[in-house]
């Protein structure tokens, strides 16, 4: 079985970065508890301190479709909707040599 990398770039309007970043940090501790999550770190964007990219990976696509379905998934997003310029999500799969 292949883990499924996952980058999730969310960029907040300017005027409400400190809301959206506390609204996700309230989604860590939920998350790292679902079955299939192998990590799910948070950073922010050294340059753009409005930029925060999620490096996720999961066992499995299904994992992280029921991750995205989660109850604080969709709570989070229902606050900070509106405070965002956009959301970029890649799907990765690893390459071997």
């Amino acid at each position: 079985m292949k883990t499924l990398t996952c980058i999730a770039k969310i960029t907040a309007k300017e005027a409400h970065k400190e809301t959206v970043l506390s609204e996700l940090t309230k989604i860590i501790s939920p998350t790292l508890e679902e079955k299939g999550c192998i990590n799910y770190d948070m950073h922010t964007d050294n340059d753009k301190d409005n930029t925060f990219i999620f490096y996720e990976n999961w066992e499995s696509e299904l994992d992280l479709n029921n991750h995205m379905e989660s109850e604080h998934i969709k709570q989070c997003f229902e606050v900070i909707g509106d405070m965002l310029d956009s959301v970029e999500i890649s799907k990765l799969s690893k390459v071997s040599v």
